[in-house]
């Protein structure tokens, strides 16, 4: 999709600080960062939510929550905690529609999130 912002920083058509890359999944620093460490993983494949996938994309899915946590791991938040966070939709958050998971950590998290 030439018009998703985050197809053309896959596509490196848009620079970005890529920290994890394979063939299914892309990583990179979030460019307005909400804590010390904000990591976007996304898939290659555009998808736009949640919402639009089902169980054919179960071990994508499942790709992304590993990468995560290796991600998580490499920047040395597995012990002290870090959050995952998945917009999905307008009333969810969600500005830009290509499935992300935002890997946040650094610094305690509030509860409720939003």
């Amino acid at each position: 999709m030439g018009d998703c912002l985050f197809c053309r920083i896959v596509e490196r058509k848009i620079p970005s600080k890529i920290v994890h890359e394979d063939e299914l999944v892309v990583a990179f620093e979030d460019v307005n960062p909400q804590a010390p460490t904000h990591m976007l993983v996304i898939p290659r494949k555009h998808i736009p939510s949640l919402k639009e996938t089902d169980a054919a994309d179960a071990a994508l899915l499942g790709h992304l929550m590993t990468v995560c946590a290796k991600i998580a791991k490499q920047k040395g938040l597995a012990d002290s905690g870090y959050r995952l966070v998945t917009n999905t939709g307008p009333n969810g958050g969600q500005t830009v529609f290509h499935l992300h998971i935002h890997l946040l950590g650094g610094r305690p998290m509030e509860w409720p999130p939003g």
